[in-house]
């Protein structure tokens, strides 16, 4: 039986802030258990509802020595949807309201969580082979494995991976704090490890030192080997790379569903989409007061409003975009000017523009069953799972070619019948526009080509089982 210990700073459904706590949340129901004893290890913020913590069971507690300081560990665990799931904690790192605050408490907050996590393993009688380390806040995990828990024979052998979710969030802060927090010594700040333009970088150290290095698509893999997507990482990167692997998320098929999920007016599956799936375009265009109309081509967006997401091009093109025969769906929160930038179209066109500037997940819901087409025009996108909950609702993707998106739609090639959605390649504001106009295009004048387009959207697979089956193949290759 091999032993796996997932550690990441969120994992649904606890605690939620991106696209890392769904793939920690997710991924570790689906590996065969016979094979692979998969276990989860995360803070216990005091932010996770109360239904959650009356459930844990308090196993153990001790005392961590952190640089000069003493600190309290203690150790609550629980089984989730047939998972156990450690939580570590400690009133003074995880208080507050939100997982994350600023970097410098973040930088102190992760350096506890990754040395207490390593600190309980004895503790909790599990010796992983292999400890699965997600994004920048458990970059120090492979780092302490090679520095002082080498000493240890219980640590000895056991392998580390390091999954980048999002190469933009490394952990930066400066040296000196660092080196006095982490409690480390000061051969490990220089260039060469864990030294970054005169500071010092968690995420770098996880990448130097770890045994394998993940990430989460094929094209995001070959991409941030480029100094555009790199972030000043691509040099490491690239001497890495014969330790670099591409798997793209998973989504979960039981909570994304056509066919049973309870959010959505009305239920379809991929025989009954032609029929049943306009009744949610109606039901959604009521509850937002838009102009009620079977024929107008909506188009969701479900996103941070930021400029990673593509918002600058659609700023430059919004008035071609409302158009008279399209409504658009907005749903989600992010900089100042693109969420007044909707605002200001919805108040402008009422009938055709609806702005949410917030997020619910009830709402995303039926944006995804009741849109015909969905819009990412991102810069980068690492993975991306909007794309996916689409495909899966029979809403055609209309995307930029990168990351994920590049590996999860295959663009719709009209002379060969192929395709899932629509892409373009250049981040242009009117190759944008010019890809959304084609798409209308077909929608209005080849319906029933655009209908083949969801068949085969609707029949692509992106369930975790297709990611755990080659995370278990890079297991068993460690």
């Amino acid at each position: 039986m091999k032993k796996v210990l997932f550690v990441a700073s969120e994992c649904v459904p606890f605690m939620k802030t991106g696209g890392l706590a769904d793939v920690v949340g997710s991924l570790p129901k689906y590996f065969n258990k016979d094979e692979f004893d998969v276990r989860v290890m995360v803070p216990k913020y005091m932010a996770i509802s109360e239904e959650y913590k009356n459930q844990m069971e308090y196993i153990t507690h001790f005392y961590l020595e952190l640089a000069w300081r003493k600190q309290y560990v203690g150790v609550f665990k629980m089984v989730y949807g047939g998972v156990t799931v450690y939580f570590l904690d400690n009133e003074f790192y995880f208080s507050g309201d939100h997982p994350y605050g600023e970097i410098y408490q973040d930088i102190e907050k992760f350096a506890f969580f990754d040395k207490a996590a390593l600190s309980t393993l004895p503790l909790i009688d599990f010796r992983p082979d292999i400890i699965h380390c997600h994004d920048w806040q458990t970059g120090l995990i492979p780092v302490y494995l090679k520095d002082s828990f080498q000493q240890g024979e219980f640590y000895r052998g056991i392998k580390t991976i390091m999954t980048i979710h999002n190469l933009k969030f490394q952990g930066v802060w400066d040296k000196k704090t660092v080196m006095d927090t982490a409690g480390l010594d000061a051969y490990y700040f220089t260039d060469d490890k864990l030294g970054f333009y005169g500071d010092s970088n968690y995420l770098k150290g996880g990448l130097v030192y770890a045994d394998q290095i993940t990430t989460v698509s094929d094209t995001y893999a070959q991409e941030i080997k480029m100094p555009f997507y790199g972030e000043k990482l691509d040099g490491l990167i690239n001497a890495r790379a014969n330790c670099l692997t591409g798997i793209v998320n998973g989504l979960d098929y039981d909570e994304y569903n056509p066919s049973t999920d309870p959010l959505i007016e009305a239920k379809y599956d991929a025989r009954t989409f032609r029929k049943e799936k306009v009744r949610n375009k109606r039901a959604l265009q009521k509850e937002l007061g838009l102009a009620q109309d079977d024929k107008k081509f909506m188009v969701g967006i479900v996103s941070r409003l930021t400029d990673q997401k593509g918002f600058d091009l659609i700023d430059y093109v919004i008035e071609e975009i409302c158009a008279e025969d399209t409504q658009l769906v907005v749903l989600g929160t992010g900089e100042d000017k693109y969420e007044n930038l909707f605002r200001h179209f919805a108040w402008k066109y009422p009938d055709r523009v609806s702005a949410n500037i917030f997020y619910s997940n009830e709402r995303s819901h039926r944006i995804y069953a009741s849109c015909d087409a969905f819009l990412m025009p991102s810069l980068f996108e690492p993975c991306g799972l909007s794309q996916l909950m689409s495909l899966r609702y029979g809403t055609v993707p209309i995307v930029r070619e990168t990351g994920g998106l590049k590996d999860t739609v295959e663009p719709y090639n009209e002379y060969e019948n192929t395709g899932t959605g629509f892409s373009f390649r250049n981040y242009n504001a009117h190759e944008m526009l010019n890809t959304l106009r084609y798409a209308k295009d077909v929608y209005y004048n080849r319906r029933r080509e655009w209908n083949k387009i969801i068949d085969r959207g609707m029949a692509m697979d992106f369930s975790w089982n297709n990611s755990a089956r080659k995370y278990e193949e890079l297991y068993r290759r460690m």
